[in-house]
């Protein structure tokens, strides 16, 4: 099967972007009832976080997000096997002052869960000598593809298995760290923020590894453009960070997603199980 699916997206990657979205989108729609338990954690984690929405707003949402993710997915096709010019076509970056003042200094890309988050940390290897952290993947095809297209222009991946002692580092060595810590690893080396009102366990690694290396923290988020591509936003590295509160760091990380969240809703990664860590006594939400 894996094999009919990177065909198809070796194949498709030769469309001119617009189409290219909007056969993801319709992918997207089609998925949306093929696969229920994705279907029923989107809805979840909208019912949690969106409370006072109505239902038929979130409803429209979780859709939205669906189309969103897989026409992220078959960009794919571009980011593995299409030319470094194709890929510059394809994802515009804004803000990259904000990463080449800090000239070679420790740096620490603070990239949250959005769709485009593949397509950004792709595009920023071409600019910067990148290092990333990766999980590795069941079907070892994938794997294989996954390490291949993030590592083609010269970047650094290390597997999240093996720890952060590699990207450290590659940190003080002056390569600029692709880091996403907003998902949940489990209870080990986090504690519970509230994300958009709801208690998120959220690991302190990134206050950790900024105090470890000296690193600044420049925020990127990647947006997916309607009519196909992407831009990837780098912010203004942040100041006061880490502050030697590891709480108020995460606390101050969750509140910069939450405000890029309501800004493009739809495009953060509502499929992953985000609230299945529950503070003690607490039941499971999926």
């Amino acid at each position: 099967m894996s094999r009919l699916v990177f065909g198809f997206m070796w194949l498709v990657r030769l469309l001119p972007l617009r189409l290219l979205a909007g056969l993801g989108a319709a992918l997207g729609g089609v998925l949306y009832w093929l696969i229920p338990e994705r279907r029923r954690v989107t809805r979840i984690n909208l019912a949690k976080c969106f409370p006072s929405m109505p239902a038929r707003s979130r409803e429209r949402l979780a859709r939205a997000h669906f189309r969103a993710f897989c026409r992220s997915f078959i960009d794919h096709g571009v980011l593995w096997w299409s030319s470094r010019e194709h890929i510059e076509r394809m994802v515009r970056v804004e803000g990259l002052e904000h990463l080449s003042a800090l000239a070679g200094k420790p740096a620490v890309v603070f990239a949250p869960h959005f769709v485009g988050l593949d397509a950004g940390g792709l595009r920023l290897s071409m600019e910067a000598p990148m290092a990333s952290m990766y999980s590795r993947q069941k079907d070892p095809r994938f794997d294989r593809l996954l390490h291949g297209s993030r590592t083609r222009f010269g970047a650094r991946l290390y597997s999240r298995q093996e720890g952060l002692r590699g990207p450290l580092r590659a940190i003080k060595s002056g390569r600029p760290f692709y880091y996403l810590p907003d998902l949940d690893f489990g209870r080990k080396g986090s504690i519970f923020v509230p994300f958009f009102g709801v208690p998120a366990a959220t690991v302190t690694a990134l206050s950790q590894i900024a105090r470890i290396t000296g690193a600044q923290v420049v925020p990127c988020v990647t947006r997916m453009l309607p009519e196909g591509g992407y831009v990837a936003r780098l912010y203004p590295a942040w100041e006061g960070f880490p502050s030697g509160d590891d709480e108020a760091d995460v606390r101050r990380m969750v509140a910069f997603i939450e405000e890029r969240v309501l800004e493009m809703p739809e495009q953060y990664f509502w499929l992953h199980k985000r609230f299945k860590t529950r503070p003690e006594g607490e039941a499971k939400f999926y």
